[in-house]
């Protein structure tokens, strides 16, 4: 298999630009080059095969801070006569299709435009309720679906904040922190506020992805601190600027915790969206910090990494053995060069159903049926592990880190009732 079939391998699976198909060449042209040199001409398909592997985790492991939009807006309709208000009419799918509160990202994210329940299916498009209509107006065209249905700040959330820099050794990460009044302190937080929340956001994600969680915490008193972490767009980079799964990212967490115990947080409780909580479960085993972690929120997490690999080559039409063999390569540290990442990730680290017996604080997991990025399948077995510290609470119908979309006010209740019970 040379270069030029692998390549052919890759634009048949995976969505391929510019910048993908020149990392390809090179993956594969090392690839070959290196089987040949090894076994002779018998390896180049092999090599082939390890090409596409390497394709497939170096995509996993690579940062995405631009998306691209997904979604068509067909029609708005701003008439205030209308029963229920003004209506706006987008393309199908099941992200549009799905109840609850969302945005419509307009102008790559500079603009948004809050919409609410589904009114009617017509055919091929979706009406719902248009809830919030962005400075510069509506328009027929395109937009990107999104959960974060807060934009900018925790501003947008209808809280003050603060601008922070928390520092860690590749130099200081952006984070807001949300205090707590005099009145606010002392539901969950003890009379001082002496419990502070992080949170952190997933892969791909910002930290918008969080300000869905701060009201309900900012109502149980606890101060909140939103971190960056190394790779994000407003972040410092790592050498490599890949993502290393939670196995790196945590030192950036553990760096904001304690920036919340140098002032005046005596223990914290950690939430993370989707790679987030794999980043939290490394910081609440790993960190020396880890003692001060009363209690974890984790939403959609990644709790074994190879189950969500797996599950992304079968998406993507990828035999199974050249997924496993990707894996394998990202933990192996000859590999280091062709993948791009900073240090080998071995996955079966990364796996909380096994390692189950490690976690020793509470930890409250809300995850949806239907998540069609990280299944829940290892969220259930991680809650049948360790029932004597897990909560799982399933939420159907939706699907990834948008829990809280579907039903703000069930999410915040379970949230509220577990922090309540062990704080």
């Amino acid at each position: 298999m040379s270069a030029r079939d692998v390549l052919g391998a890759v634009r048949g699976v995976l969505p391929v630009g510019p910048t993908a198909r020149r990392r390809a060449r090179t993956t594969a042209r090392v690839a070959a080059w290196t089987g040949a040199g090894v076994v002779g001409a018998t390896s180049l398909a092999a090599a082939g095969v390890s090409g596409l592997a390497a394709f497939f985790v170096r995509r996993v492991v690579t940062p995405v801070h631009e998306r691209p939009d997904d979604v068509r807006v067909l029609a708005v309709d701003l008439d205030p006569a209308l029963p229920g208000g003004p209506t706006v009419t987008v393309t199908a799918d099941p992200q549009t299709r799905a109840p609850g509160r969302y945005v419509l990202l307009l102008d790559g994210g500079r603009r948004a435009a809050q919409v609410g329940d589904v009114v009617r299916e017509e055919r091929g498009s979706v009406v719902r309720r248009l809830l919030e209509v962005p400075e510069g107006g509506l328009e027929p065209g395109t937009a990107r679906w999104s959960g974060t249905v807060h934009v900018g700040d925790p501003s947008a959330a209808g809280l003050p904040f603060e601008d922070v820099v928390v520092p860690t050794p590749l130099g200081g990460m952006p984070a807001w922190f949300v205090p707590v009044g005099p009145a606010r302190r002392g539901a969950a937080a003890g009379g001082g506020g002496d419990t502070w929340a992080v949170l952190v956001h997933g892969r791909g994600a910002t930290r918008e992805e969080c300000l869905r969680a701060l009201p309900v915490l900012h109502r149980l008193g606890l101060p909140c601190l939103v971190p960056a972490y190394r790779n994000d767009k407003d972040a410092p980079a790592s050498s490599a600027g890949t993502y290393g799964l939670g196995d790196t990212e945590w030192l950036d967490v553990e760096a904001a915790v304690l920036h919340a115990l140098d002032r005046g947080a005596r223990e914290v409780v950690l939430v993370g969206w989707s790679m987030g909580g794999a980043i939290v479960l490394q910081l609440a085993t790993r960190s020396w910090t880890a003692d001060r972690v009363r209690a974890m929120v984790l939403d959609s997490p990644v709790v074994d990494w190879r189950d969500v690999l797996e599950h992304a080559a079968r998406q993507h039409h990828i035999p199974r053995p050249v997924g496993r063999l990707g894996m394998a390569m990202l933990a192996h540290p000859s590999a280091r060069a062709l993948l791009g990442v900073q240090a080998p990730i071995d996955v079966t680290r990364l796996d909380w159903v096994v390692r189950a017996d490690e976690l020793g604080v509470p930890l409250l997991l809300l995850h949806a049926g239907d998540d069609d990025v990280v299944p829940i399948g290892p969220s259930r077995r991680l809650a049948a592990a360790r029932p004597d510290l897990v909560v799982f609470r399933d939420f159907p119908g939706a699907q990834h880190t948008k829990e809280w979309n579907t039903d703000p006010d069930r999410w915040e209740r379970e949230v509220a009732r577990f922090l309540l019970e062990h704080l």
